[in-house]
């Protein structure tokens, strides 16, 4: 799940049953295996803008990456990073490098006691939801931006007596490459972009099982903080709470929490000329005003609760849902997982958070697995928008829909669906998302105060083994962005693509690959975009 208010009440309610992640028995997830693929690639890739006899592109792509899968007692990882050298023929087309990747893992140092996990992510993101929604980046791409996040830290987790004890600490990175948003409609300004930042989040629970007591029982604290470059913006949040779970029967459980959150959310001024209009550096970026105060534009503390019920009819089936009052406002989020069989997995998550665009980023990788499949666009090499494992997935749509700098409150949906069988393999992801941008009326980015952005997005992927040598797969995407601003109109996008492989020697793989995408948005051209790809893979 990619929220925030759920990882809190999971981290510091040591009575909640097992319920997140429907994983495979322990003894099925122990055995000991490792891969790793390191490879090369080079391909021809043909671009052709199929509206008004647009332009044709042709560049040479040269990639070298890496694929692997550890698993031991102790110690579980997965990494997939390539880089890629674009090589235009075309004058007015620049070469292009591109580094994308995910991965996770963990190690248990004191087994049963002290485990690291870590995770990093490196992508695509969109700049701005008015602008242009491209999903082939290739060439003088606008609306673009690489986008890095890395994250580490420990995990306490022990018994004391009848005790459950639980620590953890995070600290994270993210940074957002500078990029042009492109055009915009007519009368919109550009917004501030996510430069970097650094995130902390720290909590610590006790608490004990149903057993000794007729309810289950524990208390818990934690601390998160997230300190912006642009415009020196800080998020900190502080909370306790407690919980309770009630047994109702061997499958059904009462919960309930109450506690107390105090989030304050800041920012400093731009530098202004002697017309009083913020500065703007070669970036695109508003210069910080180092000497203003510091301007409040969120301020929430009070009492917390929710309520709810948690359902295991069996070790493949859970539910959770809760509602309460948080954020100044009611409150609804949980999660649904339903495992029938090791091939099969549905996971569907409600969230309601308020964060910064690095923290959210890093929340996401921290609720992935460390065994996952993340498929890519087999023109572009990029990483689709989500990862699927044997117990589920999850998708980054709802953080890489814009990159704005300003900290919001994010509610939404996410469902996914993972099918593996004889040589089959599926994935599905849809979701919702909802983000509410907060901002000081007193500084440079008060125009966003307030604003609401929202994203409807889908994404399939499929792929199966043909026989020994060959093999397809075909990915199909959606995405609905409505960035809020008035006078700004809704942006779709969608497409489609397919590749196919073959062994030709060992080691060695040729592909095929075609795909079609578009885009649409009002009182613009809508842009319909045709590749295919011919290229050659070696594994060593």
């Amino acid at each position: 799940m990619s929220s925030r208010a759920i990882a809190k009440v999971f981290k510091c309610g040591a009575t909640v049953l097992p319920l997140l992640g429907l994983a495979i028995p322990a003894a099925e997830a122990r055995e000991r295996k490792a891969e790793v693929t390191p490879y090369i690639e080079i391909q021809q890739v043909l671009v052709a803008d199929l509206n008004d006899g647009g332009d044709v592109l042709t560049y040479t792509s040269v990639a070298a990456g890496i694929d692997s899968s550890i698993q031991t007692r102790n110690a579980e990882a997965q990494l997939n990073v390539r880089y890629e050298r674009r090589i235009s023929y075309q004058d007015d087309f620049g070469d292009d490098d591109v580094i994308t990747g995910l991965a996770r893992g963990g190690v248990q140092v004191v087994p049963g006691l002290l485990s690291l996990e870590a995770g990093a992510l490196a992508t695509r993101s969109r700049v701005d939801l008015r602008g242009q929604s491209p999903s082939n980046t290739v060439g003088n791409i606008d609306n673009v931006t690489q986008v890095y996040s890395v994250y580490a830290g420990p995990n306490l987790s022990t018994e004391v007596g009848a005790l459950d004890v639980n620590a953890n600490y995070r600290l994270g990175y993210t940074k957002v490459e500078s990029e042009d948003t492109g055009a915009l409609p007519p009368g919109q300004l550009p917004i501030d972009i996510f430069d970097d930042s650094v995130s902390h989040s720290a909590s610590a629970s006790v608490g004990m099982q149903p057993g000794d007591l007729p309810f289950g029982w524990s208390v818990g604290a934690g601390w998160e903080r997230e300190d912006a470059g642009q415009l020196d913006q800080r998020y900190e949040g502080k909370y306790a709470r407690a919980d309770v779970t009630v047994p109702v029967s061997a499958t059904l459980a009462v919960v309930g929490g109450v506690g107390y959150e105090d989030i304050e959310i800041s920012e400093r001024d731009a530098v202004r000329d002697i017309n009083g209009d913020a500065v703007v550096d070669n970036d695109g970026r508003l210069v910080t005003d180092e000497t203003s105060p510091r301007l409040l534009s969120y301020d929430q503390d009070g009492i917390i609760w929710d309520v709810g019920v948690m359902w295991r009819p069996s070790r493949r089936t859970s539910l959770e849902a809760r509602v309460g009052q948080r954020y100044g406002s009611e409150t609804y989020y949980g999660s649904f997982g339903y495992q029938p069989n090791p091939n099969t997995a549905v996971n569907i998550s409600v969230y309601d958070t308020v964060s910064g665009f690095g923290s959210l980023l890093n929340d996401n990788l921290a609720n992935l697995g460390t065994s996952f499949s993340s498929s890519r666009n087999p023109l572009s090499g990029e990483l689709n928008g989500c990862a699927f494992g044997q117990s589920g997935g999850l998708c980054f749509n709802d953080v890489l829909q814009s990159a704005a700098s300003s900290s919001f409150r994010a509610r939404g949906v996410n469902g996914q669906y993972t099918y593996n069988y004889q040589g089959w393999e599926a994935g599905l992801g849809v979701g919702y998302a909802r983000r509410r941008f907060f901002a000081s009326q007193l500084g440079a980015v008060a125009a966003v105060d307030g604003l609401v952005d929202e994203n409807y997005y889908t994404n399939l992927s499929i792929g199966r083994d043909i026989d020994t040598y060959s093999s397809f797969d075909a990915n199909v995407y959606a995405n609905l962005l409505d960035s809020g601003f008035a006078g700004a109109p809704n942006v779709l996008g969608v497409g489609a693509n397919a590749a196919y492989y073959r062994r030709i020697l060992p080691g060695l793989q040729g592909t095929a690959a075609v795909g079609l995408d578009s885009y649409r948005q009002e009182g613009f051209d809508s842009e319909l975009t045709a590749s295919a790809l011919l290229g050659l893979r070696y594994d060593f």
